[in-house]
């Protein structure tokens, strides 16, 4: 049976930062990052959704943790289909337009590749240290179930390999009656990883929450249950901490996880004070042998 890597989807917001969690000697960027690291093995990087990083800063981290810590990178908004700030793009590939956001049909097509190339090769500092997780692909609400939207998850496998992709959706058609079979069925015919996701239900981009491995590596995102989910604070949208009986519910569902995959990632994405960080200290004392170690410990 594997292990469960628990980590935070954070580790520098602005209310992690004020919420007393680190101690007074930790202030600066690489003293939070060896802190973090005493505490979980994993991390997930969200700033790379809202602007591609950069080598240098790949690097940082890598020299800045420990042997056998993870860094989960979030992709950048334009490969998922979201919506892209002109200014989040590379100075030399943003296309003349009065748009303020942009998609990837707005871009020539050489500038497209270029964002692709440049993304992941950024990463590389982290692929050489071993302290490369997953990749993580989250596709907006109206990136339904069809065959399009299949042949691009393919697309982003081979586009990526040898690093790995792992997919969170946010449209409940792949999970709808028989399509959930159908989902399933495909991603494990084609080695693709699912990310589980507990999340509000009820709203549009709602998924059920299926702790199932499709591949040999599993994920679990964990957004907490905020009743403003639909909010544009981000606070108020993430803004909620798991009681100690949520997070026992969870516990064998992810020991059975990490007996099916040889990799298994759960990520508190309750990103708001320290829940986070409390969260995922409390999960790792219930999983007890089946929580992977902090790097440092």
């Amino acid at each position: 049976m594997g292990t469960v890597k628990v980590g935070t989807a954070s580790w520098t917001d602005k209310t992690l930062l004020a919420s007393g969690w680190y101690p007074p000697g930790a202030d600066t960027p690489e003293k939070r990052l060896a802190h973090y690291a005493k505490h979980f093995p994993v991390v997930e990087v969200d700033a790379t959704y809202y602007g591609p990083p950069n080598e240098q800063t790949a690097k940082l981290w890598a020299d800045r943790t420990p042997d056998g810590f993870t860094f989960d990178i979030k992709a950048f908004s334009l490969l998922t289909g979201h919506p892209t700030k002109v200014s989040a793009l590379y100075k030399d590939l943003r296309p003349e337009t009065g748009k303020a956001n942009v998609y990837p049909p707005d871009l020539e097509p050489q500038a497209y590749e270029q964002v692709w190339t440049r993304f992941l090769s950024a990463l590389d500092p982290l692929a050489g240290a071993g302290k490369l997780g997953v990749l993580l692909f989250q596709f907006p609400p109206w990136f339904g179930i069809r065959r399009s939207n299949k042949e691009y998850l393919l697309e982003v496998v081979a586009r990526c390999r040898p690093l790995r992709p792992v997919f969170e959706f946010r449209n409940a058609s792949w999970f709808d009656g028989g399509n959930r079979d159908e989902t399933l069925d495909f991603l494990r015919a084609h080695r693709l990883a699912y990310v589980c996701v507990d999340m509000p239900q009820g709203h549009k981009s709602s998924v059920p929450p299926l702790p199932v491995a499709t591949a040999d590596i599993a994920v679990v995102r964990f957004h907490g249950h905020s009743d403003k989910w639909t909010s544009k604070n981000i606070h108020e949208k993430f803004g909620y901490r798991y009681s100690d009986a949520e997070l026992a519910e969870w516990a064998p569902k992810l020991r059975s996880l990490a007996s099916e995959a040889n990799v298994t990632h759960a990520l508190m994405n309750n990103c708001y004070s320290d829940y986070a960080q409390r969260n995922a200290s409390t999960l790792i004392d219930l999983l007890g042998d089946a929580a992977a170690p902090a790097a440092y410990a």
